[in-house]
């Protein structure tokens, strides 16, 4: 079962002179061969909304392997982060601060939502632990906030190729901190890229040994390249989408990754040329 949700809203924008581009979004959460063979549903999610003024908001989480209610943390999440920042007042491009002070509400917002849903299910929060990528692009600058293993990635115009975040490091495999975490928000990756950015990458910690160099946690441009082209020349949502899907599915990727694989794809384009159903 896939759990991501695209969402579009006109949210609250700054109207600039860049209005006129707009970004292609493609995504897509499939399960792990590892889940089916499990009984287990996909425990990913994502979303995302373009906002009025150039703007995307987007989120991607994966829910712990061994928590009860996995899938349901991380919807909860991610849908929290996307609702929030489309509602809020974005800071000025270059406003480290503010970035920083509203990436971090945002993840408050999405750890008090995952709580309020383990209240619901009467369960300890822990049973709903997921990681957290959200983040806010404008044609001027990407800011990012992440909790937990996973990437984003920026693909420039003139062909560069970098990780925004990366997996934090851990002392064992596979060890991650979760949004239910105490410190949680307190150590979370903040970063703010300026620039203009063609392209943008956020993956699940299903993906990054594919998609990175480890340990240093570097983008692999071959991994991502045909990716990009593949966004950026997509012209219909559900056709992308299901492509998109395929290749999670294909045994290129499943004969190396087990896990639950979820990507979110965007390219800058000219206005009107966004994935249109």
């Amino acid at each position: 079962m896939e759990s991501g949700v695209r969402h579009r809203a006109s949210g609250v924008g700054r109207e600039t002179a860049e209005e006129a581009r707009e970004w292609r979004v493609v995504a897509a959460s499939v399960r792990g061969t590892s889940h089916e063979k499990s009984g287990l549903p996909c425990q990913d999610a994502h979303r995302y909304a373009l906002l009025s003024g150039g703007a995307l908001v987007a989120a991607v989480a994966d829910g712990a392997g061994s928590a009860a209610f996995a899938e349901i943390g991380a919807e909860a999440a991610a849908r929290a982060a996307v609702e929030t920042l489309a509602q809020a007042d974005l800071p000025a491009p270059g406003a480290e601060a503010g970035w920083k002070a509203l990436l971090r509400d945002t993840l408050h917002v999405a750890r008090v939502t995952v709580e309020a849903e383990a209240a619901r299910l009467e369960a300890p929060p822990r049973e709903l632990a997921t990681t957290l990528i959200a983040l806010a692009a404008t044609p001027e600058q990407v800011a990012v906030i992440q909790v937990g293993d996973g990437a984003t990635v920026v693909g420039e115009a003139a062909g560069a190729i970098f990780a925004l975040t990366a997996p934090e490091p851990g002392e064992y495999i596979n060890e991650t901190t979760f949004l239910v975490a105490p410190d949680a928000v307190e150590a979370a990756q903040f970063s703010v890229w300026h620039g203009q950015a063609a392209h943008l990458a956020v993956l699940t910690d299903g993906l990054q040994h594919l998609a990175l160099k480890l340990p240093e946690g570097a983008a692999h441009a071959p991994f991502f390249t045909p990716l990009f082209r593949f966004v950026s020349e997509a012209t219909g949502e559900a056709e992308a989408q299901a492509q998109l899907s395929a290749f999670l599915r294909s045994p290129r990727l499943t004969g190396r990754a087990d896990d639950d694989l979820t990507l979110l794809l965007a390219s800058l384009a000219p206005g009107g040329g966004g994935v249109r159903r």
